[in-house]
C-alpha cells in the first residue's frame, strides 16, 4: 500500500492547472499542464489500505488500481508502467478521455474526495514514454493463424495488440485514411494529441500488428472475401450513426451531426484540406446535447472564433453533489464543468428544440425552444413558453444509435438486436463461425475503458477459438456491468 496516513496528511484532491483560457483558445494543445511530480506522488499517497478496493469493481478493465499507486508513491515509475500494462493497453487514451468510473468507486470517496486515479495513471504512461520503458513485445513464436480486425479505434487496437502478442497474424482494416478511428477523428487535440496515437501505433508496428488504412470492407473488399482470407475476423467498426432530430427545418444548411464538424477540423489539424469546412467563425453556435461530444463541439467553436456559443440540453441540471438514489459506489450523475465550458458560451437546460429557423437563402438563422416538462414519464416541449435563440450554425451531438449495420446484415448475415447492435454471445461470437464483435458494435454507445476491455475480451476469445485455449486475460463478459456504469 501507499503512505498509510496519506489521506489523513493529504485531505484534498490536488490536479494540474488547465492553461489559461486566454492562451488555449490560442492553439489546440492539449489543454492541462503538465502534472507536478511531488503533487502526483502526494496523490498516489492518498490511496488508503481500504481492504476491498472497489475502484477495481469501478474499472471495466480491473485496473491494479493501489498496487500502482503504491508504486508511485514510491517513485518506482517502471514498476509502476507495468503494473498498469498489466490489465490496461492505452493507459495514455484512457488517461485523457474515460470519465474515471474508478474514482466514483474509490473508498475513501465515502467521506473525502476520492484520489486522482485518473491523474496517477497518465502520470504514469507519460514518464513511461519519456524514459523510453514502453517496447515492443512481440510474439516468440508464430502460431501461422491470421486475424482480421475491422476498424481501428480503442476495441480494435486493443484486441490487435493481444492478438499480435499471442503469435497470431493480425492486419487491421480502416476504412479513414488514418488509423486510429474517433480517437484520430472523433476527439479533439486539446483533449487528446494525436502523437498519443502515432507513439503507439510505432509500438504495434514492431510488434507485427498489420494495418491497411482507406480500405472499407464492404466496399473495396467484400465481408465474404475477408472472411475467406483470414482464420477470424473480428468486427470492431463502433457505433457510428448519429441519433438525428427529425423536426421542420432539419434539412436546412447550416444545421449537422456533431461527428462531421469534428472529424473537419481533426483533418486541418493534421494537415488536410478540407473544402467547404463547417466553420464555426463569427457564426451564432448552437450545440444540442450536454455530453463529451456536445462539450468537444464548445472547445472547438471556441477556438474557431464563434460569435457565441450556446449548448442546450433537454433535461434537467444535474446535481452538484451525489444523491441518495446513487449512492458509492455507484457512478452518480453529477453537473460538471469541462475545459471546454470553462472557456466560455451559455448553458440552458430543460430546453425542448422545437423547430429550425430559415432565412430566405435556405439558411438556418435561429432555433425555436419551448421549457422541457415531465408527462406521464415523457420529456415534451411546455406550451407558452416558446422562444427563439439565434443561430447560424446549429450542431447535434444527441449521441449514436449503433453500428453501420448494412453491411453487416446484407454481406455478413449478422443479426442486430432491438437496440441496433450485433448479436454476439458470451464469447463474442457472432452466428457466424469465426466472426467476433467486440467494442461499441456489440454493446451500444460507451466508455473507451469499455472498448479496450472489451477488445482484450474478445482477443481471449478469439486466441480460444484457433488454439482451442489461451493465455489471455479475458477482463469481462459482453453482459458485464461494473457497479460504477
Amino acid at each position: 500500500m501507499a503512505d498509510p496516513k496519506g489521506f489523513l496528511k493529504v485531505p484534498e484532491r490536488e490536479l494540474p492547472p488547465r492553461r489559461p483560457v486566454a492562451l488555449r483558445l490560442m492553439d489546440w494543445k492539449e489543454v492541462y499542464e503538465q502534472g507536478d511530480a511531488a503533487t502526483i506522488r502526494r496523490q498516489a499517497g492518498r490511496c488508503m489500505d481500504c481492504g476491498i478496493p472497489f475502484c477495481h469493481q469501478g474499472c471495466p478493465l480491473g485496473n491494479l488500481i493501489p498496487e500502482w499507486n503504491d508504486l508511485t508513491w514510491r517513485d518506482e515509475g517502471r514498476a509502476a508502467i507495468e503494473r498498469l500494462h498489466a490489465t490496461n493497453n492505452f493507459p495514455e487514451f484512457t488517461g485523457r478521455l474515460c470519465p474515471a468510473p474508478c474514482e466514483s468507486s474509490c473508498v475513501l470517496g465515502i467521506n473525502q474526495p476520492p484520489v486522482t486515479i485518473k491523474q496517477v495513471e497518465v502520470s504514469i504512461i507519460d514518464q513511461a514514454f519519456a524514459h523510453g520503458w514502453v517496447q515492443p513485445h512481440p510474439p516468440e513464436r508464430l502460431t501461422g493463424k491470421t486475424v482480421a480486425v475491422v476498424g481501428s479505434g480503442p476495441a480494435g487496437l486493443a484486441a490487435a495488440q493481444q492478438l499480435t502478442r499471442a503469435g497470431h497474424t493480425v492486419a487491421v482494416y480502416e476504412r479513414d485514411d488514418r488509423i486510429g478511428g474517433l480517437l484520430r477523428y472523433g476527439i479533439p487535440d486539446f483533449k487528446m494529441e494525436k502523437k498519443h496515437i502515432e507513439a503507439r501505433l510505432a509500438q504495434m508496428t514492431a510488434e507485427g500488428t498489420r494495418f491497411r488504412a482507406g480500405v472499407n470492407i464492404g466496399v473495396d473488399i467484400s465481408w465474404d472475401d475477408l472472411k475467406a482470407r483470414y482464420d477470424a475476423v473480428i468486427v470492431a467498426t463502433g457505433a457510428t450513426v448519429p441519433r438525428d432530430l427529425p423536426i421542420p427545418g432539419r434539412d436546412l444548411l447550416g444545421v449537422h451531426f456533431a461527428m462531421d464538424y469534428l472529424v473537419q477540423q481533426n483533418r486541418i489539424g493534421a494537415g488536410d484540406h478540407v473544402a467547404n469546412q463547417i466553420r464555426a467563425e463569427g457564426k451564432h453556435v448552437v450545440v444540442l446535447g450536454g455530453g463529451d461530444t456536445g462539450a468537444d463541439c464548445i472547445g472547438t467553436a471556441h477556438r474557431q472564433h464563434a460569435l457565441s456559443v450556446t449548448n442546450l440540453a433537454i433535461g434537467k441540471q444535474p446535481p452538484a453533489e451525489r444523491q441518495s438514489h446513487q449512492p458509492w459506489p455507484t457512478q452518480p450523475t453529477l453537473f460538471e464543468v469541462s475545459s471546454a465550458h470553462e472557456e466560455g458560451g451559455e448553458r440552458m437546460f430543460l430546453a425542448s428544440t422545437i423547430e429550425f429557423l430559415s432565412n430566405d437563402a435556405g439558411e438556418v438563422r435561429a432555433i425555436r425552444v419551448a421549457e422541457t416538462e415531465y408527462l406521464d414519464g415523457r420529456r415534451v416541449p411546455k406550451a407558452g413558453t416558446e422562444r427563439e435563440i439565434p443561430a447560424d450554425l446549429v450542431l447535434l451531438a444527441l449521441g449514436f444509435t449503433g453500428p453501420e449495420a448494412e453491411n453487416l446484415e446484407g454481406q455478413l448475415r449478422l443479426p442486430i438486436d432491438q437496440k441496433g447492435n450485433v448479436n454476439r454471445d458470451g464469447d463474442y461470437q457472432t452466428t457466424e463461425s469465426g466472426v467476433f464483435v467486440a467494442g461499441d458494435a456489440g454493446r451500444g454507445q460507451s466508455l473507451i475503458v469499455w472498448a479496450i476491455a472489451e477488445g482484450r475480451a474478445a482477443a481471449s476469445a478469439v486466441d480460444r477459438y484457433l488454439e482451442g485455449e489461451t493465455h489471455l486475460p479475458f477482463p469481462v463478459k459482453p453482459t458485464d456491468h461494473a457497479i460504477a456504469i
